[in-house]
């Protein structure tokens, strides 16, 4: 394995634990406060942590074939993933 193949992957995971911790912050809050803002925020996190998820298997199980397909897709859902953070600001 690179070096840049093993910095990619520590990237992602720590991405990845970064994420799914908002997630779950979000839906704690959630608990305690019943706010609809704090479900789109952590549907908004797991989207991103999904498209990071996603996107770093592909690349290895493919490996690295087809970049702009595999990329298009990380910023399709990703972006969807933001759109819903978005709305979390203007809920309620």
């Amino acid at each position: 394995m690179q070096p840049i193949e093993l910095l990619y992957i520590v990237f992602s995971g720590t991405l990845i634990a970064s994420g799914l911790v908002m997630a779950g912050m979000a839906v704690q809050a959630y608990t305690y406060t019943e706010r609809r803002s704090m479900v789109y925020l952590s549907v908004g996190f797991t989207l991103i942590v999904a498209a990071a998820t996603a996107t770093t298997i592909s690349a290895f199980v493919n490996d690295f074939q087809n970049p702009r397909t595999l990329l298009t897709v990380n910023y399709f859902v990703t972006t969807l993933g933001f759109v819903a953070v978005i709305l979390s600001l203007y809920a309620e």
